[in-house]
């Protein structure tokens, strides 16, 4: 299909294995078709059996990584025997060329254009031709950016790639993965990834004067402010945020939505239910690819961690959570390894591998399904009620509740200080944190049903349907779906009242009728929102309570909206903010509920 240049280049570097790292290591400036080298180290397992390779590619460098990755990441891998090539992607740390932001797909038509994909490809070609003891078959995985990287490569797969695992891969960056959720900014994370990715070719940590980034993101006022006094117009993905504040043309090219149209090779999806930055990636790549899944070839496993919280230790708890067994140990055992060893060595190649393995929050089991959403569950309604009640009975008459949003005092998302998103500790664990922080506040709604008499099984969709008014001509809505603990609870003393997210989301109101073309709000109009909590699958247990939180700040995870519809809100001003009155209804007329998909 493609071959490559005779000029392609090797330059080894031999070094001695370790008692821990019993591969013989090579290093390897592999040229690309544009003469592009990006620097590669392969780790080959010592003896002539002939064994598959597995192929990481990273933007986060490579350097260093092999032992702690030989040590958990890929330990049961490395224990079936394979060739594990690892590769710093263009641009970044050794390899040569620029680096690009989630780098858009080539022009087909065009035999020198180059993308992440036909990078992928040429390092595959060359692997196979200078790799000795392989056997012609290549595996490739990686969690987030590498994740994406893997998703990429099996749009457009070379021959001998034969099986991938994309791992909390980000699918849309505009509609619900890292730098926005349904249009709204995700302005710590964004602001300070890509201050790590774009300030030089390593990753560099933005360096904040203030112990709690709350208050440095409130100091820093609009989001106009960051060009002016920080990044000076230097990086090219924050100067696409402004330049690009809807979802156009730009979103659309990098988008992978719109290219999942085939299922090229055997794809094990692999999420987080507490994935704190790519939770919605992996369960859309897994829905799209299912519906040109022919063979059986597309699988999909969610487990009860945080980004990449699979890849090394138990897995047995997040923070005060518990899980009641080694999650993580389970997936790369018992998942991770018999999926690569099935396609890549024809290992128990009869065995059934279900079609979703899902871990149900609330009780802590394996589930596992031939379809997700599994067939037999059903939307059930809980709706908004008067003095807070929330019920699954139908509401009569009519009513509202009303809350003053102040963008100069907004709702955290977790309790403060708020550290930085890298290296800052709470990041990791901020969606199992207690969310009592917020409860109370006069700029938060809460709903809550009575204790529960029978247990109630979320699996698949859960929606929270508003109907809203602002006195202003622009606002967000924030819903989170919240577990509350008992007060006396047995199990974990400690956990007593407990309120755990189950899921959160925004939606920008501008953005209620198109993502393309965002309107002004009629002030104190009613108009209905959608809040689309994604998938979900956790057990309500009896004496639990269910509980929906509204509010319209969560500060600084999303950035503050003026309240005010301005064309640009990345190039709002101070003067644009406003305070502004939030009302809810509730009644027959305006029914504001949570759907979710609730198994018999």
């Amino acid at each position: 299909m493609r071959t490559l240049s005779a000029s392609l280049a090797l330059l080894f570097a031999v070094g001695t294995a370790t008692a821990q790292e019993p591969f013989d290591r090579t290093e390897a400036m592999i040229a690309m078709r544009d003469g592009t080298k990006l620097f590669t180290t392969v780790h080959a397992p010592r003896g002539t059996e002939k064994v598959p390779i597995i192929l990481l590619r990273t933007p986060y460098g490579i350097d260093g990584r092999t032992e702690r990755l030989l040590g958990n990441y890929f330990k049961e891998l490395a224990d079936d025997g394979y060739v594990f090539v690892l590769q710093d992607i263009r641009g970044r740390f050794k390899s040569e060329g620029k680096f690009v932001m989630l780098r858009p797909a080539r022009d087909l038509k065009d035999p020198k254009a180059i993308d992440e994909a036909s990078d992928t490809y040429d390092t595959i070609e060359w692997l196979l031709k200078n790799v000795k003891n392989h056997n012609g078959r290549v595996g490739m995985l990686g969690i987030s950016y590498p994740g994406w990287l893997t998703a990429v490569a099996a749009l457009d797969p070379h021959p001998a790639l034969k099986a991938v695992s994309p791992q909390a891969s980000p699918s849309d960056m505009f509609l619900g993965d890292d730098f926005h959720h349904n249009g709204a900014f995700r302005l710590s994370y964004g602001f300070e990834y890509v201050a790590m990715m774009e300030t030089d070719k390593s990753n560099f940590s933005f360096k904040f004067d203030k112990h709690d980034t709350y208050e440095w993101y409130l100091n820093l006022g609009a989001l106009s402010n960051v060009n002016k006094k920080y990044f000076k117009n230097t990086l090219p993905t924050w100067n696409d945020f402004v330049a690009h504040p809807n979802y156009d043309a730009f979103w659309k090219k990098l988008s992978l939505e719109p290219r999942i149209d085939k299922v090229t090779v055997p794809t094990l999806n692999v999420g987080g239910w507490y994935d704190q930055e790519d939770f919605r990636g992996p369960l859309r790549i897994y829905e799209l690819l299912e519906k040109h899944d022919t063979k059986n070839y597309n699988f999909l496993v969610v487990g009860p961690w945080n980004h990449g919280g699979w890849a090394g230790g138990k897995g047995d708890k997040l923070g005060k959570v518990s899980f009641d067994s080694n999650t993580g140990a389970y997936f790369r055992k018992e998942v991770q390894a018999p999926f690569f060893a099935r396609y890549l060595k024809d290992t128990n190649p009869n065995q059934r591998i279900p079609e979703a393995r899902m871990f149900q929050t609330g009780v802590n089991t394996w589930e596992s399904y031939d379809r997700w959403p599994p067939k037999g569950a059903a939307a059930r309604k809980l709706y908004f009620h008067a003095k807070g009640k929330l019920s699954f009975d139908a509401p009569a008459g009519e009513g509202s509740d009303d809350y003053v949003s102040d963008p100069a005092n907004p709702v955290s998302y977790r309790p403060r200080p708020v550290r930085p998103t890298y290296p800052g500790p709470e990041w990791p664990e901020w969606m199992v944190q207690d969310q009592r922080f917020t409860h109370n506040r006069p700029d938060v709604l809460t709903y809550e049903t009575e204790p529960l008499t029978e247990d109630v099984i979320v699996a698949g969709a859960m929606k929270v349907k508003l109907f809203g008014a602002t006195t202003g001509t622009d606002c967000d809505w924030v819903a989170r779906l919240i577990d509350v603990y008992p007060d006396d609870y047995k199990k974990q003393p400690d956990m007593g009242g407990y309120q755990l997210l189950i899921a959160g989301e925004p939606v920008r109101a501008r953005f209620r009728k198109s993502m393309e073309k965002p309107e002004a709000v009629k002030p104190n109009a009613v108009e209905p929102y959608t809040i689309d909590l994604v998938w979900g699958h956790h057990r309500f247990r009896k004496g639990h309570k269910i509980m929906v939180q509204i509010s319209s700040s969560w500060f600084p995870v999303i950035d503050r909206n003026p309240q005010k519809f301005v064309p640009n809100i990345f190039e709002a001003t101070d003067a644009d903010f406003q305070k502004a009155t939030q009302r809810v209804y509730r009644g027959e007329k305006y029914p504001s509920h949570v759907e979710l998909d609730v198994l018999k």
